[in-house]
């Protein structure tokens, strides 16, 4: 899902000149489209599917990452073992709210 900047960065005037042609493309390509207004870029525009696609790999590299701290701190020794972190995290959700 690179961006290709000769190919994803159109006016908004065109954009709104051709919007059924940017439709297909988008829904072909799955690759977001770069608006821009007086030249500057201003909007990103993707299709729903694309869309859905990018968050299913921010959600992956997000859980990634969390394996990856954690075996670290296990690795560090910084690792808690399993029933007395439940019970201490049991023992918080059950004091009252001040």
């Amino acid at each position: 899902m690179m961006l290709d900047l000769s190919r994803d960065i159109n006016s908004l005037s065109n954009f709104k000149r051709n919007t059924n042609n940017f439709i297909d493309r988008l829904k072909e390509t799955k690759s977001p489209l770069v608006l821009t207004i007086n030249g500057v870029s201003e909007l990103v525009v993707q299709s729903a599917e694309g869309y859905q696609q990018l968050l299913e790999r921010i959600e992956y590299l997000e859980t990634t990452a969390g394996i990856r701290q954690g075996l670290n701190e296990l690795e560090k020794g910084q690792a808690v073992a399993a029933i007395p972190a439940l019970e201490t995290l049991k023992t918080k959700l059950q004091q009252p709210q001040a």
